[in-house]
């Protein structure tokens, strides 16, 4: 080959590789702008889980404000968490006949930007078996203490509120912990299992669209707007909008902890859901070899409960029914 083709040749990858490296950048500085206004709290560009959703008509929609007495006549105590930034809030709504020493209990972890009146699509079915139910509030959470960073890091600070919880409900003599997490709150469930030492007071899991993955979730964000290399460029992201902020984003997707829990696992989540894409739970349910319950709908972001209440409450309960005793 001719020396000039072969300088051809080499100014032509030269350039690839240039316009391939300020593709990745421009996408990396583009992504990052994204999880900065979907994450940082406060922002008005952020979409929590009630955003999107019709006006509440009762408890168990999205929306609804109001404590357990409120919504279901149910008994409950205002409770104070203490975690490594202080007192946060928590609803600890008691079963029939009172809580019970050594007996399950249930802490209900809502989304980004939620509220614990999320947990109103459980709670029934929940106290219905005889569980206490602990509703926390988190960091960032409206009427809690704020986080030093300002956002919502999917777990990567969150789970150490999920973590006192925990020690909360030991030190009032709790059994078996069974925790109920959806979107966000399900990554934080993640983080939970990865880094606590209480990660064994829990002997199962119900997830309702858990956002296990925010690699993906991100990079299908990109892809439904048409940008090509979407996992690329979320990677990319990630690390830069980490970089920036002092919190290692890439780290998490939490599929593997979810699949290697040794307890049983609940999970719901629908084909439709705008905000966690469902192959996430897809490849939870086939990498787990533990046992998985898995109601698969055909629903919104996290409205597999609305979609088909009787067919929910059916499918958690006979989940409860098989769990050891307390």
């Amino acid at each position: 080959m001719r020396r000039g083709a072969k300088f051809a040749i080499g100014m032509a990858l030269g350039a690839a590789v240039l316009g391939f490296a300020i593709f990745l950048g421009f996408g990396a500085v583009k992504t990052s702008q994204f999880l900065s206004q979907t994450l940082t709290v406060g922002n008005p560009t952020a979409q929590g889980e009630g955003g999107g959703w019709p006006a509440p008509e009762g408890p168990t929609d999205i929306g609804y404000r109001g404590d357990p007495g409120a919504a279901f006549g149910f008994p409950f105590e205002e409770v104070a968490i203490d975690t490594d930034l202080g007192a946060m809030p928590a609803w600890l709504v008691e079963p029939e006949g009172g809580v019970a020493e050594g007996a399950r209990w249930a802490i209900f972890v809502h989304g980004i930007g939620g509220r614990r009146e999320n947990g109103y699509r459980f709670l029934p079915t929940l106290r219905d078996a005889g569980m206490p139910v602990l509703m926390i509030a988190y960091r960032n959470d409206e009427g809690a203490l704020p986080s030093t960073e300002g956002l919502y890091a999917f777990g990567l600070s969150e789970w150490q509120d999920l973590d006192a919880a925990v020690r909360f409900a030991d030190g009032a003599g709790a059994g078996p912990i069974l925790l109920v997490a959806e979107s966000m709150g399900g990554a934080i469930v993640g983080q939970f299992l990865r880094r606590s030492d209480q990660a064994g007071r829990v002997d199962a899991i119900a997830l309702d669209a858990p956002a296990l993955d925010l690699p993906a979730l991100v990079a299908s964000n990109i892809a439904g707007a048409g940008v090509p290399m979407s996992g690329l460029v979320a990677r990319a992201g990630l690390r830069l909008f980490g970089w920036e902020r002092g919190l290692d984003f890439a780290s998490t997707r939490t599929i593997d902890e979810l699949a290697d829990f040794p307890g049983p696992v609940f999970l719901s989540h629908g084909a439709r859901d705008r905000l966690v894409p469902v192959s996430v739970s897809d490849e939870l349910a086939d990498a787990r070899t533990g046992r998985i319950d898995y109601l698969r709908t055909e629903a919104d972001h996290i409205q597999s409960y609305k979609e088909n209440p009787e067919r929910h409450d059916t499918a958690l309960r006979a989940f409860i029914a098989k769990l050891p005793r307390g």
